[in-house]
Formats: structure tokens, C-alpha cells, sequence
């Protein structure tokens, strides 16, 4: 499939799938043989599928790359970026589509359970990639192992890339090229065991990115910058619009509302303003059915 169009604002790569929602009174659940839950949910999204969803819910131009089993998952996931306006151009694995099971407890806090299932040397075809890489103005790429194999022809385009790095400690081998050789870097301070500002230094040193975002969920985000002098500024979290229901892919529209801030030449701390005001959304209704508008992410009264 070859790209529709001369110019994407954000190329995705990687990170669909279908998240089965499974609501819980708390966590940890309690051990039982039986325990009795609200009904039972599947969203197609995933990481990279939200991103895409959030940022082409915000106006901009958005593909999304990435491998899909020919199966009943694939085909949500295929239904759900079709709607959201998402141009997909899926390769067929015979492994089968990413799932995740996600426990999620009445404040809306989850625990996921990712089934990967990506086979071990999974390549994406260059000549399938390519094209769509050299029509970006911005690559994001999820933690997918394949997804570190584009990272050469991306620095050759000259294209900026950004990743997530989700709940890294700082130490997993899998996320460190991720980290390095990302212009732009967001990673979860829950699951750093030590000083998550000292990552984030360790990041701007030794590797390529200008700009690292740790996110932090209700204490909000802290961001810094090569130009910062190794100093974080920290960015207050927004407050929800509505009742908070459920946390799945808050995160991902944090990245959302960051990278409309940056393609439109916001400075970073109003990007991650903006991430906080979409990722707040985001939590108001299940999976990724809450994405927010450009108009409601820029309403002149949200200071």
C-alpha cells in the first residue's frame, strides 16, 4: 500500500492491537477461584493505534505502520482506525494481532497484561516503510523490536523521530537504543525505581534527543531540555473534564496533544500543557473513546 498523500504530519510505527477492559473493585485483585466484574470490554488501539487516533483527532495528517494478524483482532483494529480517519497501512504477521488484558479498578488505575506475540527477527519490509518515511514531517515509533530497524533510514531522511518508553527502569537493554537515538523521548516515572530526573539527564548525555518528558499521571509531568541546564521544569496535571473512568491510553494522549504542540510550533512546556489537557480527556470514557478535538484542546479559556 503506497502512501495517499505527498506530506503526514506524524508517521506511527507500530504498537496496535485490541485491549480486553476487565473492571475490578481494586487492585491488587484478591485471590479467588471466581470473581465477580462489571462487563467485559474490547478496544482496538494499543500504544501506537491510540497515537495515531489522538493526533489525527487533533487535524493532523496521520499514518500508521505496523504488523496485524489476519484474524478477528486484525480486523478491529483495521474498523477502528478506518473510523477515526487513521490511514493504516498494515503487513500481514502470521503470529497474529497484539492483544492485552487490562484490569482496571473503580478509580480508574489499571494493570495490563500484554500479550506481544511478535516472533523473535520480525523485519518490516524496507520498500513497504520507506515511502511513508520520506513523506513525514514526524516518525513516532513504538518500543516494537522491529520498530528499532527503521532508526537508520529515519536519521538519513533527516526526519525527527520521537518514541515511548513506557514504564522503562532505566535498565532494560530493549528500550535503551529507543532512548538514545530519539529526538524526542516520554517515558513513565512510575516505573523507574531511582531518580527518574537523573534518566532523564542520562538520556539528554548520551544520546540524541533535545527534549525528555516523564509522565506521572495526576502529579503531572516533568519535562527537560538540553537547554535547560539539567534543571526539570515540572508541568501541574490537568483536571479532567468529567468523572474519571478509566486511565488506558491517558498516556497515549499525552504524546498526542505533546506532538500537535510541537508541529505547530509551540515551545515545549505549552506542548506538555496541551499533553496534559488531552491526556485528562482521555480518562472520561473507556479505551480510546474519548479523543480530544483541536478546538477543545485550544479553548482561549484554558489558560
Amino acid at each position: 500500500m503506497a502512501p495517499q498523500h505527498t506530506e503526514y504530519d506524524v508517521v506511527v510505527v507500530g504498537g496496535s492491537g485490541v485491549d480486553t477492559v476487565v473492571r475490578v473493585g481494586s487492585l491488587p485483585v484478591p485471590l479467588a477461584d471466581s470473581v465477580p466484574v462489571g462487563p467485559i470490554e474490547e478496544w482496538p488501539g494499543h500504544t501506537g493505534g491510540n497515537v495515531a487516533l489522538g493526533t489525527r483527532a487533533l487535524g493532523l495528517r496521520t499514518a500508521l505502520l505496523d504488523f496485524i494478524g489476519d484474524d478477528w483482532t486484525g480486523s478491529r483494529v483495521r474498523e477502528r482506525m478506518a473510523e477515526g480517519d487513521v490511514e493504516f497501512a498494515p503487513v500481514t504477521s502470521p503470529a497474529g494481532t497484539r492483544r492485552a488484558v487490562n484490569l482496571v479498578d473503580a478509580a480508574g488505575r489499571r494493570m495490563s497484561f500484554y500479550d506481544a506475540r511478535d516472533p523473535a527477527g520480525l523485519r518490516m519490509p524496507r520498500d513497504h516503510y520507506l515511502p511513508w518515511l520520506g513523506s513525514a514531517r514526524h516518525v513516532h515509533l513504538s518500543i516494537m523490536d522491529f520498530a528499532r530497524f527503521l532508526y537508520d533510514d529515519i536519521e538519513d531522511l533527516g526526519v525527527p523521530v520521537s518514541t515511548d518508553l513506557h514504564d522503562w527502569d532505566g535498565r532494560a537493554d530493549h528500550h535503551r537504543e529507543f532512548a538514545l537515538r530519539s529526538d524526542l523521548v516520554f517515558l513513565s516515572a512510575a516505573g523507574v525505581g531511582g531518580d527518574v530526573h537523573a534518566l532523564m539527564r542520562e538520556i539528554l548525555e548520551k544520546g540524541r534527543a533535545e527534549t525528555v518528558v516523564a509522565t506521572a499521571g495526576a502529579e503531572g509531568s516533568s519535562l527537560l531540555t538540553r537547554e535547560d541546564g539539567g534543571s526539570p521544569v515540572h508541568v501541574p496535571a490537568a483536571v479532567p473534564p468529567a468523572p474519571v473512568v478509566d486511565s488506558n491510553g491517558a498516556g497515549d494522549a499525552f504524546v498526542s496533544g505533546f506532538l500537535y504542540g510541537r508541529l505547530a510550533g509551540r515551545d515545549p512546556v505549552e506542548c506538555a500543557r496541551l499533553g496534559a489537557l488531552a491526556g485528562a480527556h482521555a480518562c472520561t470514557a473507556p479505551g480510546s473513546t474519548s479523543l480530544i478535538s483541536r478546538e477543545a484542546l485550544l479553548e482561549p479559556d484554558r489558560g
